[in-house]
């Protein structure tokens, strides 16, 4: 074995190959490796009978505690990978590959081109640390030899810290691990409509590969300022208290948060639902949920026919946290492929609450500082920098849109919370679901006093602007008084008459699951209630009287109906006293069905 005399060096070599190489060899091999690493190179053969077509040459940092950080492969499969990598670049190219191909396999030549590797020196839990990946840098994905990918998420002085998404079953200490210069990222386009998929792109429903026409990393900057125009244009839910009193607009973030089980996905997945016909994709993002319930929600999506304008990604209960983590940036990622063609997109987080858990766990295993209720201090940017990517872009960047609904769960109604007061900060209102009213029947149960939406009328069409009215300050009069309905027996007529007239409007806000109304339904309804007409009906009979008022006025009025889905314009005094008309003929006939038995 020959080796070259130099006494303090700070990099070492070594060639693996089958014969020594010649004096000449090693002078021109250790110009080239002091070149690339501006220090002197110690270069040592190790021979190896198996490399008989070429050499490799793995270079270390440290000679005194050497760990491997590079790798040039001149063997025939080392040249063969990088005819691959040029190959699977040229498939992007669009349809009319077959001539780039051709022409890349016959101009082919090997580069000297080094593959840097690190090898593991922890591995558990979904993280591993590794050493010797010196250039690294904060989210590259890391490949591993046993083919699983990871990102690095630490950096530190003599080791990096990986989070890793898949089995880390094969890996050990010592294996070996390579940097790919790449960021994380997944496969998007049209083809995942309809499609249950992971955080990575990769199809989850069965129904085999997924044509994709291009790739998107997970990250990406939010708009600007001079991208985004305001929101004013309405993303209808389908549900009477929120588009009456909470209106949502196309670009805006709107929170939805409450206790558990207080059907805080019923309202998104209602929201999903009433989109049906209205050219908006919807993309929901299950983060820490039972496979069952994922399995359920899809199943209602398809019964629905919903599921064909819907993408799902899931990260269930049982996948590692890291991919918990990555999953509402990957969901995101696919809506802003959609928003930049223009489109309007509608993009559920399930929940946000599980998703600061799961960044939590993976940084205390990090080893980072543990900061309020242990978790780290960049919690808060971790959920602005996803909701921040919500917007409606100006029309010289298409002018598509993305509304954010996420959902956080509170704990015993505790919206001062950590990570609720964080979310409530950042996003453009919330929609608060109260257990009290939820187990009394009122469902959705929207507190009206802890409902906010930012954006206001400014997201509702002229014709629901004008038909709310004084609903929310009607609804809030009767809270206050409702505390003395255990006193009816000393109330006035009067008081009594705003105790009946309040309960029949919290009555009508009951609405059935899957059961969204249009928009003309709702303007009708509470032209109907505002006037009093339906402060006379029982309580236990109002359902009924509403579906049947609906259905008459279908029969009765179906081109003002039309005109107010269509048109939106403010209503005017003669399309009121029409719709009052209506109602009135309504009961009128009613009363005649019941005099008559």
């Amino acid at each position: 074995m020959m080796e070259h005399e130099i006494k303090r060096v700070r990099t070492q070599a070594f060639i693996h190959c089958a014969k020594e190489p010649t004096q000449k060899q090693y002078e021109r091999l250790t110009k080239f490796l002091e070149g690339e690493y501006e220090a002197p190179v110690k270069l040592v053969w190790k021979q190896d009978e198996k490399l008989t077509n070429g050499f490799r040459i793995e270079v270390g940092t440290d000679v005194d505690r050497w760990s491997l950080g590079s790798v040039y492969d001149w063997t025939t499969q080392g040249k063969t990978a990088q005819l691959k990598e040029e190959i699977v670049d040229g498939l992007s190219a669009g349809p009319d590959v077959i001539p780039l191909l051709r022409d890349t396999a016959a101009n082919f030549r090997a580069k000297a081109e080094p593959r840097e590797v690190g090898t593991v020196l922890t591995v558990g839990d979904g993280i591993a640390t590794l050493s010797g990946l010196e250039r690294c840098f904060y989210g590259e994905i890391i490949l591993f030899d046993c083919g699983v990918r990871g990102m690095v998420q630490s950096l530190s002085p003599d080791h990096v810290g990986c989070i890793l998404f898949g089995d880390d079953g094969e890996i050990t200490s010592g294996s070996l691990a390579c940097r790919t210069k790449a960021t994380a990222g997944l496969p998007v386009g049209e083809g995942f409509l309809g499609r249950v998929i992971g955080p990575l792109g990769s199809p989850l429903d069965g129904l085999g590969a997924i044509p994709s026409e291009e790739f998107r990393p997970i990250e990406s900057p939010a708009p600007g300022i001079i991208d985004r125009q305001p929101v004013d244009t309405p993303m209808e839910t389908g549900l009477l208290t929120i588009d009456a009193m909470f209106p949502i607009g196309r670009g805006q973030r709107e929170l939805i948060i409450g206790d558990r089980q207080t059907g805080k996905t019923a309202i998104a997945l209602d929201t999903i639902l009433n989109q049906r016909d209205r050219d908006v994709v919807c993309i929901y993002v299950a983060i820490g949920q039972k496979a069952s319930s994922v399995a359920q929600l899809v199943e209602t999506l398809r019964r629905h026919d919903a599921l064909k304008y819907t993408v799902v990604v899931a990260a269930t209960a049982g996948d590692p946290a890291p991919v918990q983590y990555i999953a509402p940036y990957s969901g995101c990622a696919l809506g802003e492929y959609f928003m930049n063609q223009g489109r309007d997109v509608l993009i559920v987080y399930d929940d946000l609450s599980k998703h600061a858990v799961a960044y939590r766990s993976m940084s205390l295993l990090l080893e980072r500082s543990p900061g309020r209720e242990a978790y780290p201090g960049d919690v808060f940017y971790l959920h602005s920098r996803l909701l921040e990517r919500a917007a409606r872009l100006s029309e010289e960047r298409g002018g598509g849109s993305m509304t954010a609904l996420p959902i956080v769960e509170t704990q015993a109604g505790d919206v001062s919370a950590y990570i609720p007061t964080n979310i409530i900060s950042i996003t453009d209102g919330q929609i608060f679901l109260e257990s009290d009213l939820f187990f009394s029947g009122q469902r959705p149960a929207v507190n009206v006093g802890l409902s906010v939406s930012r954006v206001g009328g400014d997201a509702q069409t002229k014709a629901m602007k004008s038909a709310v009215g004084t609903l929310r300050l009607d609804l809030a009069q009767y809270r206050e008084m409702e505390v003395f309905t255990q006193f009816s027996s000393d109330l006035d007529d009067n008081t009594k008459g705003q105790l009946a007239y309040g309960q029949s409007l919290m009555r009508l806000l009951r609405q059935e699951q899957y059961h969204p109304l249009k928009m003309h339904q709702q303007v009708i309804l509470l032209v109907a209630a505002l006037s009093h007409a339906m402060q006379d009906v029982p309580l236990e009979e109002l359902s009924a009287f509403r579906d049947g008022l609906l259905d008459f006025a279908e029969r009765q009025i179906p081109e003002l109906c039309q005109e107010i889905e269509d048109v939106g314009a403010k209503l005017t005094q003669e399309q009121r006293e029409r719709i009052l008309d209506m109602v009135r003929r309504y009961q009128s006939k009613l009363a005649a069905v019941k005099e008559n038995g």
